[in-house]
């Protein structure tokens, strides 16, 4: 690959709620540019299974866990595809692909639209300001409806959405699509949809389409005086300047191109590759910043561009049987095998041994990676999220926003030789996925692992005993609850003690606040240096180390600002650990006047049911102490949106099933965190202070 092909690369993720259909379109994608010769599905009964779903657990439970990346060509494109988890659980892997992707597929189910996990993936791809394309899947199931879900697109996210296509019928008369920009039909035929027949567009839909034609030039006028001008003059619009103008107001994230068919049933999925390769971004049409560590992080632009020094970010770990592989987008400059490359986050400076493209799980050596390429590297130990140069600018990249896990177990090894393997497995993990947490605690010798959800705890806990073989007990999950306080009070705490030899002594005042965001702040006001500025930070070490235990339930402490205002010190006594000491007594001094209180995390609920289950099921969520911000009705299914405490929603999988005879469905992710009611308060206090 070389610069003058920069153009003809597209770096895309496929996203999406679970269960749109994003396994099966990638499977799809891989088989029409040649990458696979044979369709497997995900829940497939030849037993082999979807592509990108190489995990085995993704097989049995016919859902994607781990992001996975190929590559593949298509006409004279080269498209790096990264298949997302639709599961709220796995929202890490959705987050750390759309970091270094430059465009991205919405794919949406045309009967159950914009669904509670659609609105998450598309809020993540604003935060990292990602172009995308939206692709409404399933036109051959019964209630297919692409008007309602475009129209959900404009409403529901925002989005300047606009139709590209019309479908040629509709549920099991789903034969193709007419394209609005070319104004051509397409009909896709043979065994796997892969002859493509252009036909003419049929006598019944003539009315329809040169609607759906106006209001597409209706919305993409406003971005182009050019076109304006030929609209006004009855002129014929160029296809070229039409197709150039729907790129630059994607780029720009002014429009969202909407494309239709059915992956399952090979409709539509080669035109939605020409969207891809007409629409979305290539590296050079995306502003990638760095900030320069020599100069106060200012904000650098890279250029993708083979010849400028090197710049690389790992996004993903994988653990396997030859040591750590990370992935990694090359944003500057040219990475090739035998080459050098430093560390941004330690300084360690690693030489490439072996460099692979990843197509799922197998692997295909390679030479050199060039800008806007996504490869992984072998055998260099580093984090997920971290910057690489080849040493001649020192340059971080931002880094990706991590949720804070919400739902804790404690695990036991049933035999001491499998605690070696235990911690080996916990720690890789660990490495792979931020949002999974283990610690350990003292006091009851307990292993506590804690992550987003019970799904994402039971697939690590699966994993331990198939890929490490511990034998492991889990106990019932708990929730993740936090302590912060509700009002505002003064501490002034000496540290003094005095034995043979040098004493200690610091003295700490100020007062402790209330924050809004949920946040720790801390602020110095010391003046006149009462207290000697090296014992500052000791000061601040000490308030940080009280944050990860209250005194209430002995859960970590959140929104808490602390001032420092004034203390004293002696010439002799003093030092960073009776200041530490001081900062700890001055905490918990204060935080007792704080009025503190227990917070739970509260979860947003999305449930799909067939109406005559609703009465029963909102009944049942009144009683889990859930409260229900919106119904929708749609003909004889309808969606109740809710805030449910999450401690209330463990079994929940099942009792929805129960009232509803299997046909429910829930998904959830976190919402907030907000006060628990005074009579669990009082119940939780009571048991923690009986286990001391």
């Amino acid at each position: 690959m070389s610069t003058n092909t920069q153009a003809n690369i597209r770096n895309i993720g496929i996203s999406a709620h679970i269960d749109s259909g994003k396994t099966t379109l990638t499977e799809r994608i891989l088989f029409y540019t040649g990458k696979i010769h044979a369709i497997h599905e995900v829940r497939g009964k030849d037993g082999v299974g979807a592509k990108m779903d190489h995990m085995e657990l993704e097989r049995e439970k016919g859902i994607t866990i781990t992001s996975a990346c190929t590559q593949c060509q298509w006409n004279d494109y080269t498209i790096n595809v990264i298949d997302t988890p639709g599961h709220v659980d796995f929202t890490i892997e959705v987050e750390r692909s759309l970091r270094v992707l430059d465009g991205a597929i919405l794919v949406l189910c045309s009967v159950a639209g914009v669904q509670s996990q659609s609105i998450t993936v598309d809020r993540q791809m604003k935060r990292y300001g990602v172009p995308r394309i939206a692709f409404i899947n399933k036109l051959d199931r019964t209630g297919a409806n692409p008007n309602k879900v475009t129209s959900q697109l404009i409403e529901k996210l925002g989005h300047n959405a606009v139709a590209m296509q019309c479908p040629i019928g509709l549920e099991h008369d789903l034969t193709g699509v007419v394209d609005l920009v070319t104004l051509k039909a397409y009909k896709f035929e043979g065994e796997n949809g892969e002859e493509i027949i252009e036909v003419s567009i049929p006598e019944d839909m003539q009315e329809m389409v040169r609607e759906k034609r106006e209001i597409l030039l209706d919305v993409v006028s406003m971005f182009s005086e050019e076109l304006t001008e030929f609209i006004l003059e009855e002129q014929e619009i160029p296809e070229d300047l039409l197709k150039r103008v729907i790129r630059e107001a994607t780029l720009n994230l002014e429009i969202t191109p909407v494309f239709m068919g059915s992956a399952y049933k090979n409709v539509g999925v080669q035109t939605l590759l020409d969207a891809v390769t007409a629409y979305l971004p290539n590296p050079s049409d995306i502003t990638n910043t760095a900030l320069d560590l020599d100069n106060d992080e200012e904000p650098i632009q890279l250029e993708s561009n083979k010849n400028k020094p090197f710049v690389g970010y790992t996004f993903k770990l994988e653990d396997g049987a030859y040591g750590q592989l990370s992935y990694m987008r090359v944003y500057q400059g040219t990475l090739s095998k035998g080459s050098k490359m430093i560390n941004m986050a330690n300084g360690r400076k690693h030489s490439i041994g072996r460099l692979v493209r990843m197509n799922s799980s197998e692997m295909e050596e390679i030479e050199s990676a060039e800008a806007g390429d996504i490869v992984a590297i072998f055998g260099i130990e580093c984090a997920s999220g971290t910057t690489f140069t080849d040493g001649t600018q020192r340059l971080n990249m931002t880094s990706m926003y991590v949720p804070d896990p919400v739902i804790d177990i404690k695990i036991e090894t049933l035999n001491k030789e499998a605690a070696k393997n235990l911690s080996k497995g916990l720690n890789r993990f660990m490495k792979e996925d931020p949002t999974f947490k283990v610690r350990y605690d003292e006091e009851s010798a307990e292993t506590i692992i804690s992550g987003m959800g019970e799904l994402h705890l039971d697939v690590y806990i699966e994993r331990l005993k198939r890929e490490y073989k511990v034998e492991l007990e889990k106990g019932a999950p708990q929730v993740a609850y936090r302590e912060t306080i509700t009002m505002e009070s003064d501490f002034d705490y000496t540290h003094k003690k005095q034995t043979g030899g040098s004493g200690q002594y610091g003295r700490v005042s100020g007062k402790m606040e209330p924050t809004e965001d949920g946040e720790y702040a801390f602020d110095n006001q010391v003046k006149g240096g009462n207290i000697p500025k090296e014992f500052i930070s000791s000061v601040d070490k000490g308030f940080q180390k009280c944050l990860q235990k209250g005194s209430l339930i002995g859960f970590p402490i959140i929104g808490v600002k602390m001032t420092l205002s004034d203390g004293a010190s002696h010439t002799v006594d003093s030092s960073d650990m009776a200041f530490g000491l001081a900062a700890i007594g001055g905490f918990r001094q204060a935080y007792n006047k704080s009025k503190p209180i227990i917070l739970e995390p509260v979860m947003k609920v999305e449930i799909e049911l067939p109406s005559e289950f609703q009465g029963a099921v909102m009944g049942n969520l009144s009683s889990r102490r859930g409260i229900i911000v919106g119904t929708i009705d749609d003909k004889n299914f309808c969606t109740i949106t809710a805030e449910m405490p999450l401690s209330e929603m463990f079994g929940y999988v099942g009792d929805l099933r129960s009232m509803t005879q299997g046909k429910g469905e829930f998904t959830m992710e976190f919402a907030k965190y907000a006060p628990v009611p005074r009579n669990l308060s009082d119940e939780l206090i009571k048991k923690f202070e009986d286990t001391k």
